[in-house]
Order: C-alpha cells, then sequence, then structure tokens
C-alpha cells in the first residue's frame, strides 16, 4: 500500500540537524527582539548607534557617505532586493517552482511562513514607534516608523525561512551549503545597506536580523518535524 500522506516526491525526513538547536536559535532571536525594544523604548539613540552611524559619513558632512561613488549607487541597488516588492516575487516564483515539483508541503510552509511573518512585523513597528534617524541624511526616500528595519526583518526572514525549508529538500551538503551562504549574505547586504544609506539605526538593523533569524528557524523546525509526523 502506497502512504500518499506527504507526495513521492516529498522528502519525510529533514537533513539531520539536532531540532534543541533550532528551537533555541529561535527563541535567542526572539528574546533579542525583546530585549532591544526595551533598551530604545525611551527614543534616546544609543551610542554605539549614533557612533556607527557617524563613522559611515564624511567628518563634519552628514549628507556625504564615505567610500567611492559606485559604493552609494551599489548599496541602493542592494538595499532594493529586501523591498516589499522584490520579496514577493522571490517567494512568489520560489512556491511556484516546489509547486510545479510537486513539493505541496514545502510550498505550503513557506507560503504560511513568510505571510505571517511579514503581517507580525509590519506591526511590530507600532508596538515600539521609534522615529527614523535624523543624525545624518537619509540618502533614499523612506516612511513610516524605524524599529525594527523592515529590510533587515523581512530580507532576514524571507531569505532565510527560504533557504532552511528548501534545503530540506535539496539533495546534497554542498547545495544546502551554498543555499544557506546565499540567504546569509544576501540578509547580511541588505541591513548593512539600511545603515549606510541613513535610514535605519543599527539597533534597529540588528532587532531585524534577529527577529528574521528567530522566525526562521521555528519554521525550520516545524518543517522537519512536520515531514517526520507525516511520514509516520
Amino acid at each position: 500500500m502506497i502512504d500518499r500522506a506527504v507526495p513521492a516526491e516529498e522528502p519525510r525526513d529533514a537533513p539531520p540537524a539536532p531540532p534543541v538547536l533550532w528551537i533555541a536559535l529561535g527563541l535567542a532571536g526572539l528574546v533579542g527582539v525583546a530585549l532591544l525594544a526595551r533598551l530604545v523604548a525611551g527614543g534616546a539613540p544609543l551610542a554605539w548607534d549614533r557612533a556607527i552611524m557617524l563613522a559611515l559619513r564624511v567628518p563634519g558632512d552628514p549628507a556625504q557617505p564615505v567610500g567611492p561613488r559606485w559604493l552609494h549607487a551599489a548599496l541602493i541597488d542592494v538595499t532594493a532586493l529586501g523591498s516589499g516588492t522584490v520579496l514577493t516575487l522571490v517567494v512568489a516564483g520560489t512556491v511556484g517552482l516546489l509547486l510545479v515539483r510537486r513539493l505541496w508541503l514545502t510550498a505550503a510552509l513557506i507560503a504560511a511562513a513568510t505571510i505571517s511573518g511579514s503581517i507580525i512585523a509590519a506591526q511590530a513597528k507600532h508596538w515600539v514607534g521609534r522615529p527614523r534617524p535624523e543624525l545624518v541624511d537619509h540618502l533614499v526616500q523612506v516612511t513610516g516608523l524605524s524599529f525594527p528595519s523592515g529590510h533587515a526583518t523581512n530580507s532576514a526572514l524571507v531569505y532565510l525561512t527560504l533557504a532552511g525549508l528548501v534545503a530540506q529538500v535539496a539533495d546534497g551538503r554542498a547545495v544546502r551549503s551554498y543555499i544557506f551562504v546565499i540567504a546569509i549574505l544576501l540578509t547580511g547586504l541588505i541591513g548593512v545597506s539600511r545603515v549606510y544609506l541613513g535610514v535605519h539605526w543599527p539597533s534597529d538593523v540588528l532587532a531585524g536580523w534577529c527577529a528574521g533569524t528567530g522566525w526562521a528557524a521555528l519554521w525550520w523546525w516545524l518543517g522537519a518535524t512536520l515531514r517526520r509526523s507525516l511520514a509516520r
């Protein structure tokens, strides 16, 4: 008798990794966000926030970023990779590919994780209510509140969730490692670009990384748990 609980194409077991590691990483990320939110709740910028932002500008000229002209242009392009439009297209394209390959469970997990996470991330800004930094000039146009960084949160949430769940159906350790490296690099560069462009405090970005990583880790664990449960 053929077990149809999981399609034949859908792996029944995630790559071996301690479930406690995923749970610990998820909880650590969410606790990190809570601690940072408590630190910035007063509204005043942290000392290291100010120091990092000023270090990225020419001394005495808060409108002029350090580095060559091409770096400014490149980081504007990089920051777009964390925009809502690009992330939506990335998720839609990935889910579509998984559906074509009949990887129903993985597609459903990615859709559920990214949609629910983005909704919570949007509401989190209103819970803290931190305004955008005015210490240096903004090099791109922005609106809304600052904490946590939406680009940092959503890029970590989307790229790391995709990496974790797609790695569960990918063949070979080298392929899985490559997926994770690309996701981490994209997440890191997008967060750094927000500080360089002057539209977020470093603590906003750090909180976004913590939130997105924690959320992704919990969904990696959920995906692995569901595979084993449905297989049984």
